[in-house]
């Protein structure tokens, strides 16, 4: 009883002198909720000394959502939570996100629950608390001003609810976002992607419910992703060989449509697969007028089923940005079957991989309308970016065998009232009006693993998402050290390369003396050394001799310039030329390249008449002079 007055006292003396100001200013958003739970009776139980005001605030909107009490979650959270995870020191984040987790769980199960602003500013709020969730944390923020989150933040809440983010895409996805506001998210620019997804959404709705391919997609239960081609400043047109029509173009999360455009109507759908294993070949590809290649806005598709095959151009005036992202979204639908076929995943596991994948176009056509910067969609879609990722097929792997036993079991606690786990893709798909295959919609009947967010810890999907990641920073910073010593300019890589041959340029120089007899004593001694290793048959133990040296060197040098920086290598850049200047080095070049191919060319001619004897007079002089040698 002590303890609830105390803390009552400590919640009316915080705001009546103001110290929540750095908080919430002079009527910030959080603002009526603090003085509400101020005021409320069960003011000493719901606030929990631990957690910052903010990550109180949030708690108590999970606690509403849920319609659980404060200490209730506190009791679950004990209960279901491992001893490291509600360790002091983590407990407040952790709390945090398993509250979190729970409330999303329920939310996302509305109808329309993307459309609702709460929700909105909910999930925001929960990226800003995750920020600074314990009573101790410094203030991160000033709410009379516009509030951002970073790239952690975004990355641990986002995925938990799935049509707004997975793990492998998420920090792409928050550059995209953050883009144009220093590396930070505002809610400005994150409420306009949520509008955009649920835009796109409903769009993806309406057409799989339209009677657009309804016979042909009935069988399968094909759902219709997107379609172009509809509008006639954006045509389509389709070469097959040498003919060409334009028409309507159609992917669904089985294959690809195109519906040649007659008079007055269109012509019997073509059919190209993308589920099947048919060897099919996606890639860009040129067109022009009369087979010439002279433009690049068209997707090249081939396989074993098609006699020749297909062109699909994507005309437009400037760029090649639809044919991207026609591109990139066909590759994900391929991708993700390749994915189905290679790990054999069958039932509930195959319909939540098309989810994830289904979700990732969703998201890709939310950012292309709310961004007017050129996109690279394919940094977006989780399947595209597995097969660009250096470890990409370890992240594949870790997803295929994340429904385990275990899983499962955790999967069932967590639905009947635990919060440990996010939600799965299948569950948001299917919460979404959607369905996908014949599978049950229900993850848990079908015993489906939980999504890919634990509470407290990394799953081995982050874990490899995680590696796969450094190494691909090892690789580009790599890569941008290979560009970085390239230099412009034929004078100015020819002086490059004379100063990197230096030390070899000097030690043919040394040889060339001592063959020279320069130096008498020296060239003596050289000879002196070399003829007594021949001699004793020490050749090949000099030749490993030298190797072991250079490998004595190396370790050498590697032990001594730990922590120095490597010098830099100095040219002497000559001096400026023209582009006149330039092509009589390049004509000098070539014929100082001709000359030494003339006398190679004049040297093997010599070879070969003296072995086919075309000129006896010649061949005798020479056998003569070999004969007078061997005699003396």
């Amino acid at each position: 009883m002590a303890v609830a007055s105390k803390t009552r006292n400590m919640l009316e003396n915080l705001v009546r002198e103001g110290s929540f100001k750095w908080l919430i200013g002079n009527r910030g958003p959080f603002d009526d909720e603090l003085e509400e739970m101020e005021r409320s009776p069960s003011a000493p139980t719901n606030w929990i000394p631990e957690l910052s005001p903010i990550a109180n605030v949030v708690v108590r909107r999970c606690s509403k959502i849920l319609g659980v009490p404060t200490t209730e979650l506190c009791k679950g959270f004990s209960a279901e939570a491992s001893e490291s995870i509600k360790h002091p020191s983590r407990y407040a984040r952790n709390f945090l996100e398993y509250c979190s987790f729970r409330a999303l769980a329920l939310s996302t199960q509305v109808t329309g629950h993307l459309a609702d602003k709460k929700f909105r500013r909910l999930t925001y709020d929960m990226m800003l608390a995750w920020e600074a969730p314990a009573s101790d944390s410094q203030p991160l923020l000033n709410l009379n001003e516009d509030v951002s989150v970073g790239i952690e933040a975004f990355s641990r809440i986002a995925p938990s609810v799935p049509i707004i983010a997975n793990v492998i895409i998420s920090e792409n996805l928050f550059e995209v976002l953050a883009t144009s506001t220093g590396g930070r998210l505002q809610f400005s620019t994150y409420d306009k992607y949520l509008s955009g997804l649920e835009r796109a959404i409903r769009k993806m709705r309406t057409q799989s419910e339209s009677s657009l391919l309804s016979a042909v997609r009935s069988s399968r239960g094909e759902r219709i992703l997107e379609v172009d081609g509809t509008v006639t400043t954006q045509p389509v047109l389709e070469h097959v060989g040498i003919s060409t029509w334009p028409g309507r173009l159609i992917l669904t999360d089985h294959a690809l449509y195109f519906e040649a455009l007659r008079v007055v109507s269109y012509d019997k759908a073509k059919r190209y697969d993308l589920s099947d294993d048919l060897k099919q070949v996606v890639k860009p590809e040129l067109t022009g007028p009369w087979g010439t290649r002279l433009f690049d806005k068209a997707v090249f598709y081939k396989s074993i089923s098609l006699s020749e095959p297909v062109v699909i151009e994507f005309p437009e005036l400037k760029g090649h940005s639809r044919r991207d992202y026609w591109l990139a979204i066909i590759r994900e639908i391929l991708y993700v079957h390749r994915f189905i076929h290679k790990y054999q995943i069958k039932g509930v596991k195959r319909d939540e991989a098309l989810s994830k994948a289904v979700l990732g176009i969703l998201r890709v056509q939310a950012i292309q309308e709310i961004s007017s910067a050129p996109l690279r969609s394919e940094g977006l879609l989780m399947f595209n970016l597995c097969d660009q990722l250096p470890g990409g097929d370890l992240i594949l792997e870790t997803l295929a065998n994340m429904s385990t036993v275990s899983e499962l079991n955790r999967s069932n606690t967590s639905k009947s009232g635990g919060g440990m786990y996010s939600i799965s893709a299948l569950d948001m798909i299917s919460n979404l009006g959607f369905a996908f295959g014949t599978s049950s919609n229900n993850s848990v009947e079908a015993g489906l693993a939980v999504g890919e967010v634990t509470v407290g810890q990394l799953t081995s999907l982050e874990r490899a998402v995680k590696e796969s990641k450094n190494n691909y920073e090892k690789v580009a910073q790599a890569q941008a050290t290979v560009d970085g010593v390239k230099v412009e300019g034929i004078d100015t890589n020819v002086a490059v390369m004379k100063e990197l041959l230096f030390p070899m340029m000097e030690l043919g120089k040394w040889l060339l003396s001592l063959a020279l007899w320069e130096d008498p004593l020296k060239s003596l001694g050289f000879c002196v050394v070399f003829t007594y290793i021949i001699c004793r048959g020490w050749l090949s133990y000099a030749f490993a001799l030298t190797l072991v040296f250079i490998a004595i060197f190396m370790m050498l040098t590697r032990f001594f310039s730990q922590g120095i920086s490597y010098h830099e290598v100095k040219v002497l850049a000559p001096p400026p030329m023209n582009t006149m200047e330039q092509l009589l080095a390049v004509q000098n070049a070539i014929s100082q390249a001709e000359g030494i191919v003339q006398d190679g060319n004049i040297v093997l001619l010599k070879l070969r008449a003296l072995l086919l004897s075309l000129f006896p007079q010649v061949l005798l002089s020479v056998i003569a002079a070999s004969s007078n040698n061997v005699s003396g």
